[in-house]
C-alpha cells in the first residue's frame, strides 16, 4: 500500500501560481511512476503530468506544457506540481497518483494509489 497525502492549491488570482505537493508514505517510494490529474466540474478525471521513478523524464498534457511543472524528492517522498500563469480554466480538483508502470502511460487506470485531491479554484 502507498498513502499519498496532498497539499497546496487553494484561490488563486488568474495569472498567479501555486504549487501542489504530495507526501508518499508506506511502499517505496521510487518504485512507483507519480502522476497528476485534475477533474473540473461536470468533466472527466483528465492527465496533467507524470514523472519516470529517477526523476529524470517527464511527460505533460500537451495543452500545459511550459505553464506546469511536475518534480519529485525521492529523499523526502514527495511529488510536487508548480503550476504559473493560471487560468480559470485550470479550475478543478486535482489529484496525485502512484503507478508501477511507465511514466509514459496518460491512463488514469494504470494508476493504482490517489490522493485525497486538492482544489484548486483560479478567479479571472
Amino acid at each position: 500500500q502507498v498513502q499519498l497525502v496532498q497539499s497546496g492549491g487553494g484561490l488563486v488570482q488568474a495569472g498567479g501560481s501555486t504549487r501542489l505537493s504530495c507526501a508518499a508514505s508506506g511502499r517505496t517510494f521510487m518504485n512507483y511512476v507519480m502522476g497528476w490529474f485534475r477533474q473540473a466540474p461536470g468533466k472527466d478525471r483528465e492527465f496533467v503530468a507524470a514523472i519516470n521513478r529517477s526523476g529524470r523524464s517527464t511527460k505533460y498534457v500537451e495543452s500545459e506544457k511550459g505553464r506546469f511543472t511536475i518534480s519529485r524528492d525521492n529523499t523526502m517522498n514527495t511529488v510536487y506540481l508548480q503550476m504559473v500563469t493560471l487560468k480559470p480554466e485550470d479550475t478543478a480538483v486535482y489529484y496525485c497518483a502512484a503507478s508501477p508502470g511507465s511514466y509514459y502511460d496518460t491512463d488514469q487506470y494504470k494508476y493504482e494509489y490517489w490522493g485525497q485531491g486538492t482544489q484548486v479554484t483560479v478567479s479571472s
